[in-house]
């Protein structure tokens, strides 16, 4: 089991997670969804505390405690006062070592879950990025969903749950990360007094995901837009490169500033909500652009999308925009390391995904050395039209939700 700190003293508080680096991707199909159902099952009751006892608990102090799951990790965290460091340690140890999986409490949850899915269902902004992933991602374990599929949900019980805990809930695959004003002795002293893991059985990731060939999918829902999803496989959180990808997800689309919503949306003004986003995962990575607009304008929309990405394949940033472009990163970076959560994010991911610290002085050094030829060949790379994923999904103006695949390979 590894703990790692970033030391911030002039702050009162401590950011505290317990990380798994087991999410949905270490699933198989009959045990997917079960990494979320656990991280929502943790906090239902303990042999030591109610559920509204662990609440309580922490939100008394003005604090809070929450869970997440993603493709390839679970994290169950804190936000307290630094004196409350020591309570919290004993509740996330509590609800790791000692949560009951009640049937009962199991049951109210399976219902909370499988309105979770409808939700996504009901948000075509957040269906649209899950058909992408899993259009990308397909057939690998990365493109199920991370909620898992209603009728595992319904299927799950006490011992599916425990006996997926026992086989990769193990100390090698635990990471206990803190920032805020927490000394790091401390820290392992209590971390060593309470939280215990036993040792666990070998963890299939499913392997490096297959490069993806040019598809195109669209699917029909009663919704009042087209939302549209463009993209691929992306880079891994170590490639080097990650510098460059985020100077082109910023210029691309990163902001009102961004060449995407300037000329698609001001200019043009046909989409209301323009992007891009780069996910890195810990061998590959997922790069897209998403916009949603009316039916009529979606083969418009595209096409302004893809000659975007030709100026930047075919023309270099000029100067001034790429300087002003690594400015905006920088000034995000640092913005968003004011949040104790932030950091503690940063320095666990950092250590899960690169095995070392990367200081604000080594990343704003990174950024400014990435060059225009650097962007143009990472969008060349990325953005390759050959290799495009597009995911349509298209009002049908129906009262009930049908679904109505198209898929053209070539």
């Amino acid at each position: 089991m590894r703990i790692v700190t970033e030391r911030m003293p002039w702050v009162r508080s401590v950011a505290l997670g317990v990380w798994i680096t087991v999410g949905s991707r270490h699933e198989t199909q009959e045990t997917s969804g079960i990494s979320h159902f656990i991280e929502h099952m943790a906090f239902k009751g303990t042999q030591n505390r109610t559920a509204l006892d662990i609440a309580r608990t922490i939100e008394q102090g003005g604090g809070y405690v929450n869970a997440f799951t993603s493709k390839e990790l679970t994290c169950f965290y804190v936000h307290v006062l630094d004196e409350q460091l020591p309570t919290a340690v004993d509740i996330l140890s509590d609800i790791m070592a000692n949560s009951l999986f009640e049937p009962e409490a199991m049951e109210r949850e399976k219902r909370v879950i499988l309105d979770e899915i409808r939700d996504i269902e009901d948000n075509p902004d957040e269906l649209a990025h899950e058909l992408f992933t899993q259009a990308v991602f397909e057939p690998h374990s990365l493109a199920r969903p991370i909620l898992g599929s209603p009728d595992n949900i319904t299927r799950f019980s006490r011992d599916d749950l425990l006996r997926f805990i026992g086989a990769h809930y193990s100390p090698d695959r635990v990471l206990v990360a803190a920032a805020g004003r927490v000394d790091h002795r401390t820290l392992t002293r209590l971390v060593r007094e309470k939280l215990q893991f036993p040792a666990g059985a070998p963890c299939s990731n499913g392997g490096t995901p297959a490069p993806v060939m040019r598809r195109k999918i669209s699917q029909q829902r009663a919704i009042q837009q087209a939302h549209v999803c463009i993209g691929g496989l992306g880079l891994r959180f170590s490639d080097k490169r990650r510098y460059a990808l985020s100077v082109l997800n910023t210029v691309l689309g990163g902001g009102m500033s961004s060449r995407l919503f300037q000329n698609i949306r001001e200019k043009h003004g046909i989409a209301y909500s323009i992007y891009s986003f780069a996910d890195l995962l810990s061998d590959t990575g997922i790069v897209g652009v998403y916009f949603a607009t009316d039916a009529t304008r979606v083969e418009q929309a595209l096409e302004l999308v893809k000659q975007e990405l030709r100026s930047l394949r075919e023309t270099p940033i000029k100067p001034t925009e790429l300087h002003g472009i690594k400015t905006q990163l920088k000034g995000n970076i640092m913005l968003g390391l004011e949040q104790v959560s932030s950091r503690m994010n940063r320095v666990a991911k950092m250590e899960i995904h690169l095995g070392e610290f990367v200081g604000l002085a080594e990343i704003s050094h990174q950024i400014d050395a990435v060059t225009s030829r650097q962007v143009r060949n990472l969008t060349n790379e990325l953005f390759d039209e050959k290799k495009f994923i597009t995911m349509m999904l298209e009002p049908n103006h129906e009262e009930q939700n049908h679904e109505s695949v198209q898929e053209e390979h070539s």
